[in-house]
């Protein structure tokens, strides 16, 4: 039984960590995320992806507008009464497809940041729900 709530507490986290649109924002601004609107929080990743990988004024316009798209995607299922199992699938979707925009406007080197910078917020992430 414990281990099927050690799954659920994953899963519960995964979803919150896909939830705020990107992990790159969960490191600085934690779950107060949730009570910003969808603009809010496209701005703060913005922010964060600009200083992180230093984008020049075209890629920091597209991912802003990327950024928002996916924001305003993700609301509804946010707001919804779904299962958290069911707004991490939806969300882990839309997340693929993010990145996947996102790739067309980094560099090599700048998406290999951005996935780096997401893998340190999944350890901590994951080191957080151990130390519960």
């Amino acid at each position: 039984m414990k281990s099927s709530n050690t799954t659920k507490g994953i899963a519960v986290a995964l979803t919150l960590l896909f939830i705020l649109s990107g992990q790159l924002v969960i490191a600085q601004h934690g779950s107060a995320m949730q009570d910003k609107t969808p603009q809010e929080r496209a701005k703060l990743q913005t922010e964060m992806m600009k200083s992180k990988l230093n984008l020049d004024s075209v890629q920091l316009n597209q991912v802003e507008a990327i950024n928002l798209k996916y924001a305003l995607k993700n609301e509804p299922v946010i707001k919804s009464g779904d299962s958290k199992f069911s707004k991490f699938k939806q969300i882990k979707s839309s997340q693929k497809e993010k990145e996947a925009e996102l790739k067309k406007i980094f560099t090599t080197e700048q998406f290999k940041q951005y996935q780096a910078f997401q893998d340190e917020m999944k350890a901590q992430l994951k080191e957080k729900r151990k130390e519960r």
